[in-house]
């Protein structure tokens, strides 16, 4: 089998697939990534390509300027891509991430190879991310940019030979015309590796060293931004030490953006919402971002872990959380709904409801023995998006399997694929 993985930050989502599939034997597996990206330790078959030009943002209408990003994208990988065909590669199956263009060209260049595009997301202009909350209205012209921009997606999903998303909510979001090509696989976490650890422990910059079994709460994001609801959980935070005196916060996360804009009035979010917020400085702990080896203990040493998520693509962090044992106080948000069931495997509440949110905190921090049966439920949960799952689902994926209709699913997926 040859692969050619395509990601503009490779390894992205793909990560382990890759690491699994370059040790078989016989799969010659490469892949393609932008200048910058961080590759995989150890890994020596990424190749990296290199935008011409920079988009001539100022020169065009601003609903274009992500189209004309796309396609300076598509042809650089193109070109990295007739690089290799001269040398004498060509790929069975290209697993892509297409939502910056690259693989605008790549039939052009394989025409005889299968595409496989991993759908993150499709836009809209209500129902889902944008217009969700109030404290940041959509505009009309949002509305017309958003439209523009899916014009790369709806093509992306023309030309591709087939398509995975990795939760039900995501494959949904997409046009229902092409639903019948997008199968639901999530690319696994590593389920069996994480779990409980009652002699875990965190360091925190100020010295306090917290374990698991204290009154710690966690929150965790790539950046610390409204998307993952970081000003309602601030503002929820307040709430939780004031009510409970001995409650302490680890938060992780970066003070870039992932998602929407940064603040008008402030460097970042975090120190927009510090201005707002009363918080103990004591009792209050921001990690920036960590290596994962402390990322794990963070989640290992929470009695409740707030996960907020506009209604957008479901993290990685809130199953991981799930699979250490952690107790998911998370937002009543479709893509949260899909694996956490309140009451059984974590507790839901409204995603701009801060008295709630702090009332369910506390409790998990002061009746930790209530949730000991609902914390091995959320491990359980999980364990449908382990890794195993991942890699079997992606080979029947890569393989081309049949997509039928398979009992429990709502919609036809490859049977090898539909555990979700």
């Amino acid at each position: 089998m040859r692969i050619l993985v395509v990601h503009q930050n490779f390894p992205g989502q793909f990560g382990r697939l890759v690491s699994t599939w370059a040790t078989r034997p016989g799969w010659d597996v490469r892949a393609l990534g932008r200048d910058t990206a961080p590759g995989i330790p150890g890994y020596g078959a990424l190749a990296r390509y290199r935008l011409a030009r920079s988009a001539q943002g100022q020169q065009h209408h601003p609903y274009l300027r992500k189209m004309e990003t796309a396609v300076l994208h598509g042809q650089a990988t193109a070109r990295a891509m007739l690089q290799m065909k001269r040398a004498g590669f060509t790929p069975d199956v290209i697993l892509a991430h297409p939502g910056w263009g690259e693989t605008l060209f790549a039939k052009d260049v394989y025409p005889d190879s299968r595409l496989v595009h991993f759908c993150e997301w499709y836009y809209a202009a209500s129902g889902a991310d944008v217009g969700f909350d109030p404290e940041f209205p959509s505009t009309l012209n949002d509305h017309a940019r958003i439209r523009t921009w899916n014009a790369l997606h709806a093509l992306n999903l023309t030309h591709c030979d087939a398509a995975v998303a990795p939760t039900q909510w995501q494959r949904s979001r997409h046009p229902e015309v092409f639903h019948h090509k997008i199968a639901v696989q999530h690319e696994g976490i590593d389920v069996d590796r994480l779990g409980p650890d009652t002699r875990a422990s965190v360091t925190t910059p100020s010295g306090k060293i917290l374990r698991a079994g204290d009154p710690v709460v966690t929150y965790v994001a790539r950046n610390l931004e409204p998307y993952r609801g970081f000003h309602v959980f601030m503002r929820a935070l307040e709430k939780i030490q004031r009510l409970n005196a001995n409650a302490h916060a680890v938060i992780v996360g970066g003070d870039g953006v992932s998602y929407g804009a940064a603040p008008a009035d402030a460097p970042s979010w975090r120190e927009r919402l510090l201005l707002e917020v009363k918080l103990d400085p004591a009792r209050t702990h921001f990690l920036g971002r960590v290596p994962y080896d402390t990322y794990v203990r963070v989640l290992q040493v929470s009695a409740a872990h707030v996960y907020l998520t506009y209604p957008f693509v479901l993290s990685w962090s809130m199953l991981e959380a799930m699979a250490c044992g952690a107790l998911v106080v998370g937002s009543d948000t479709a893509p949260v709904r899909e694996v956490v069931q309140d009451g059984q495997n974590g507790l839901l509440t409204n995603f701009f409801n801060v008295d709630d949110i702090a009332a369910k905190a506390c409790t998990a921090l002061e009746q930790p023995e209530r949730f000991v049966a609902m914390r091995s439920r959320a491990k359980l949960a999980v364990g449908r998006f382990s890794r195993e799952s991942g890699i079997a689902g992606y080979d029947a994926l890569l393989r081309g399997g049949a997509v039928v209709p398979v009992a429990g699913c709502t919609s036809p997926v490859p049977a090898a694929i539909c555990h979700l």
